[in-house]
C-alpha cells in the first residue's frame, strides 16, 4: 500500500516539476470545478496537412438538435511554446457559457517562421467550418479569441483575409473576435520573440495587424492591461484608434492592475476574482453572434 502511495506522490512531484504553469492551472482549475457540465467531445483530433490537432469542448447541456455559436481560441506562448491541452481552462470557461470551443496547436519557432503559425490558424478554421457540425456547433456563427501570440493570430486571419481565402475559408461566418493581450503593432522588431518569429518576412508591415483595419472588419473587443509589459497596452490602443478611423465597430477594455499573464488566469474558476474577462467577453460575443 506505502510502495502505491509512494509512486503516486513521485508522479505528481514529477509531473508537477515538468509541467507548464498553463498546464498546472488547467490541472487545478478542473478540480475545483471550472469543468463542471463541460465535455471534451473531441481530442486530439487532426486537422491541415502539417499534422496538427485540436481539442473540442462544449457544454454537457448542448445538443446536435441545437447548434451552438463556435469560438476558436488560439493560445499563446509567444510563437515558441504551448499546446492547446495546457489551455483547457479557457475552453472549458467558454463552453460553460454556451459555446463549442476549438483548440488548435500550431508549429512554432525556430521550426516555422511567419506566415506558417499563420496558415495553421486558417487551416483550423477551414477544419471548424466542415465539420463543427458533427459536434453540436453552428458553422454560421463563428468567433476567433486567442491570448497573446494566439490574438494575434486571431485578430490577423480576421483583418487580412488573404490567409483564410487561400485555405477555401467563407469569411461571411465570422462574427466577432476578442483579442486578449495581443500584439498587433510592433514594428521595427526589438524583441527577440518577434525577431525571430517574425523578421524573415520579406514584407514585414503585412505582420501587422494593425495595417489592415478595415470597414468590414468584424466586430473587434481588444482587451489589455495597465501592468502588461510583455505585450504593452499601446498595442491595443493603436489598433483600435485605426479601427475607429474607418468606422469598424471596435471596443478596447484596459483592466487596472493586472499584468500579461493575469488576463487569462482571469478566465480560469480560481482566478476569475481578478477581473471580469469572461463576462465581459461573453457579452461581446453574445451581442455580435
Amino acid at each position: 500500500m506505502w510502495i502505491g502511495i509512494l509512486l503516486i506522490l513521485l508522479a505528481i512531484a514529477g509531473y508537477l516539476a515538468t509541467a507548464s504553469p498553463p498546464a498546472l492551472l488547467s490541472k487545478y482549475d478542473a478540480v475545483i470545478g471550472g469543468g463542471r457540465e463541460v465535455a471534451l467531445v473531441g481530442e486530439n483530433v487532426g486537422f491541415g496537412d502539417k499534422g496538427l490537432t485540436l481539442d473540442i469542448w462544449r457544454s454537457n447541456a448542448a445538443s446536435n438538435a441545437s447548434k451552438k455559436p463556435v469560438l476558436i481560441f488560439w493560445h499563446g506562448g509567444g510563437w515558441v511554446k504551448g499546446s492547446r491541452r495546457d489551455y483547457a481552462f479557457a475552453a472549458r470557461a467558454f463552453a460553460q457559457q454556451g459555446f463549442v470551443v476549438v483548440v488548435p496547436d500550431y508549429r512554432k519557432v525556430p521550426d516555422v517562421h511567419f506566415p506558417d503559425f499563420i496558415d495553421d490558424g486558417a487551416q483550423a478554421v477551414r477544419w471548424v467550418q466542415d465539420n463543427i457540425a458533427q459536434y453540436g456547433g453552428d458553422r454560421s456563427r463563428l468567433a476567433f479569441s486567442g491570448h497573446s501570440a494566439g490574438a494575434h493570430t486571431a485578430v490577423l486571419l480576421a483583418l487580412d483575409p488573404r490567409w483564410l481565402i487561400a485555405a477555401g475559408v467563407d469569411m461571411a461566418p465570422i462574427k466577432a473576435v476578442v483579442g486578449l493581450s495581443g500584439p498587433y503593432d510592433f514594428y521595427p522588431f526589438d524583441k527577440k520573440r518577434s525577431i525571430d518569429a517574425m523578421s524573415r518576412y520579406p514584407q514585414p508591415e503585412r505582420t501587422q495587424p494593425v495595417n489592415f483595419a478595415s470597414t468590414d472588419a468584424p466586430p473587434m473587443l481588444l482587451i489589455t492591461s495597465s501592468e502588461d509589459s510583455t505585450v504593452r497596452p499601446r498595442n491595443a490602443i493603436s489598433l483600435t484608434a485605426k479601427l475607429e478611423e474607418v468606422d469598424a465597430t471596435v471596443e478596447m477594455i484596459n483592466y487596472d492592475g493586472l499584468d500579461h499573464e493575469e488576463v487569462v488566469m482571469a478566465l480560469s474558476k480560481a482566478f476569475r476574482s481578478k477581473g471580469s474577462i469572461l463576462d465581459d467577453s461573453v457579452t461581446f460575443l453574445n451581442k455580435h453572434m
